[in-house]
């Protein structure tokens, strides 16, 4: 089988065991969220058991959500997940859309959201007051992790599981320091909700959930697929509910409600009141690893789009190449990092932001109008910018599910979601409502996601009359 062939040798598809995939799954969903996002969720909750019960609608909305991509990673079990499903429901043109959105927006705006995590953080923990050279370690980490993917699917499975039990075991320490930190403040609330409320704090906490739904993109990987495919997504989905309930928990008892809600680092915090400045470097160390993983994960499924969308479309047909021996998409996942570095730039720079700031000023028509800073920098501008990108067609997926029940009546279904079409309806009702929130809080930034995608049209209809 030559290096053109865009599936890999027979004996090599399935190399992924159940726990690979959870792997994938915990560490793109567990990455930098919930050590950011934290005192807006506390400071829009009323109390420990608002707190309690918008972690767990969320988990319960996201395990919805799994049970109809179980349905369609063991009915299309291709690579490409999303990309694969959408083809078949709606056609080559939505397909190819998402698959250009993804390398285009929506993966690679993830990788260099948490690119620019880690070199916040890296630069903490080396004691830096100022991280001059923050876009140049993001550019670093995505380009050592890139390398690390090319050289072959085991090292880049190996590096992954690795970085997940890490941080996994940094979390769990975080726990077991919550009960013998020096707590302060009462337990109970002292103020009132200073946020727009429950809706606000659903957004960020769905937000923290966001990616469980890539372990689909490597469906055609995973051992045993239609035992294994749920187990992965139905079980990193709860274990991650499980980790985000202990961790909030963790930070609650430690810091008190007030003091979680005033508190923009407080795994720091915690950790820096039982370990010293030691404890805060630790955390910095912890957030750095679980930025890693997170785009570690994302650069593997990822390439597996972007693989399928080059078997379809002769303009982007080296995509497709498979390293037989490497057993990795070596064009994919080289194309992948070089446009996430990209994206760092267009944020991480003075120049970047320039262009940035320009865009949103000629597009808003407002007596203030919104510029780069208002969304809290590098990881809050490509966060917000592509947002929305994401979560239509995470809707578009939701739908697909129901299309093709009535367009593939006699396809095997080796796992059924329950309670259809209740699920998928509530899944979609769910991503539909996040569309909404993401465009209503990134306004005309959403443009920034969006104009990419729009470019993918004139590409589509470039690579059909080539073909």
């Amino acid at each position: 089988m030559t290096r053109e062939t865009f599936e890999p040798p027979t004996e090599h598809t399935q190399h992924l065991s159940p726990w690979d995939g959870i792997s994938i799954i915990v560490s793109i969903v567990v990455g930098t969220s919930i050590f950011k996002s934290t005192a807006l969720i506390f400071g829009n909750v009323a109390g420990p058991w608002s707190l309690l019960g918008v972690w767990v609608a969320g988990g319960l909305l996201s395990f919805i959500g799994a049970l109809c991509y179980a349905e369609l990673a063991t009915a299309y079990p291709f690579m490409g997940g999303d990309y694969a499903y959408l083809k078949r429901a709606f056609g080559g043109l939505v397909a190819f859309l998402f698959g250009w959105a993804q390398l285009a927006a929506t993966l690679t705006g993830s990788i260099g959201s948490m690119a620019f995590a880690f070199a916040d953080y890296a630069a903490a923990f080396l004691g830096e007051k100022e991280a001059a050279g923050t876009a140049w370690m993001a550019a670093g980490a995505i380009g050592v992790l890139t390398v690390a993917n090319i050289l072959g699917a085991h090292v880049g499975r190996t590096l992954q599981n690795l970085l997940t039990v890490v941080k996994v075991g940094g979390l769990a320490a975080i726990v077991i320091l919550a009960f013998f930190a020096n707590r302060e403040g009462p337990l109970l609330p002292t103020q009132p909700i200073d946020g727009p409320g429950f809706g606000l704090a659903m957004v960020l906490v769905l937000y923290t959930y966001g990616g469980w739904n890539d372990a689909a993109f490597v469906a055609a990987e995973v051992r045993d697929r239609e035992r294994n495919i749920p187990r992965v997504l139905l079980g990193g989905t709860a274990l991650i509910l499980l980790v985000y309930l202990l961790i909030n928990l963790a930070y609650w008892w430690a810091l008190g409600f007030d003091g979680a809600r005033s508190s923009w680092a407080p795994a720091a915090e915690l950790a820096s009141r039982s370990l010293g400045e030691w404890g805060g470097r630790a955390i910095s160390a912890l957030v750095m690893i679980s930025a890693l993983g997170a785009m570690n994960g994302l650069l593997v499924t990822g390439s597996r789009v972007y693989a399928s969308m080059g078997n379809d479309h002769e303009l982007f047909a080296f995509l497709k190449r498979w390293d037989p021996r490497l057993n990795t998409p070596v064009w994919s996942l080289l194309t992948s990092g070089v446009v996430a570095i990209a994206m760092s730039a267009l944020v991480g720079t003075e120049a970047g932001r320039a262009a940035v700031d320009r865009c949103l000023i000629s597009g808003h028509l407002a007596a203030e109008p919104l510029k780069w800073g208002d969304f809290g920098g590098g990881f809050g501008t490509l966060v917000a910018a592509t947002s929305p990108v994401f979560w239509a067609f995470f809707l578009l997926t939701g739908v697909s599910l129901i299309v093709l029940r009535f367009r593939d009546p006699s396809v095997p279904r080796p796992f059924k979601t329950p309670l259809y079409p209740l699920t998928p309806l509530l899944f979609c009702a769910t991503s539909g409502y996040m569309l909404y929130a993401s465009v209503a809080y990134a306004k005309y930034l959403s443009l920034l996601g969006l104009l990419p995608v729009a470019c993918g049209l004139p590409l589509y209809f470039l690579g059909r009359r080539a073909r």
